[in-house]
């Protein structure tokens, strides 16, 4: 049989191919059993490896208590940075863009769309009720206000949900439910989680 040298670059590239493919449980598994813990500092996060730990996904009748020694343990740590957001505090991974993975949500920038368009019908409107716009919009009245509130979000704030660079956890029901923004442009965006 003929032996072939494959660079190790290539083998690891096949590798980690099949393992992203491979199911979450399977995954979820693999890295309970590898991660002892996870330590979260205010400028760093550590991962404490102990492989040892790996042989009781194959070996079923291996004894459940095994020491891990000092010596075993592997730790993996990464600068990060924590940040309030609101309520929430988030964890900014040094060297990486927090919007990164985020795509331009259509229901969003939709929703953006009819705020402008509102707030042109309510401009144009001179002495019109609210309730008789919402019903030339097919809208209540309560969804009507709730839109037109949101013309006047920072131009920023426009430009980053128009360019998919929103928080991922921005939703357009998450933006009607804060339709009461405040006036002041920075608190909009802490609220929002862009500050």
């Amino acid at each position: 049989m003929p032996v072939w040298r494959i660079p190790a670059g290539e083998i690891e590239q096949l590798v980690t191919s099949r393992l992203r493919r491979w199911p979450a449980s399977g995954k979820r598994a693999v890295l309970a059993a590898l991660v002892e813990r996870i330590d979260i500092r205010v400028d760093q996060a550590e991962i404490r490896l102990s492989p040892a730990r790996l042989s009781t996904l194959s070996d079923i009748t291996a004894a459940p208590s095994q020491i891990v020694t000092d010596a075993e343990i592997q730790i993996l740590s990464m600068p990060v940075r924590l940040r309030r957001a609101g309520r929430e505090i988030r964890m900014l991974i040094d060297g990486t863009d927090p919007f990164a993975a985020a795509k331009p949500d259509a229901r969003l920038i939709k929703l953006l769309l009819r705020a402008r368009r509102f707030n042109v019908t309510l401009a144009e409107s001179d002495n019109v009720p609210f309730a008789a716009l919402a019903q030339q919009e097919g809208v209540s009245r309560s969804y009507f206000t709730r839109v037109a509130r949101l013309g006047y979000l920072a131009p920023d704030i426009t430009q980053a949900i128009v360019d998919g660079r929103q928080p991922p956890d921005l939703t357009a029901e998450k933006l009607l439910e804060h339709s009461r923004l405040p006036l002041a442009w920075h608190d909009q965006r802490t609220l929002l989680g862009f500050a």
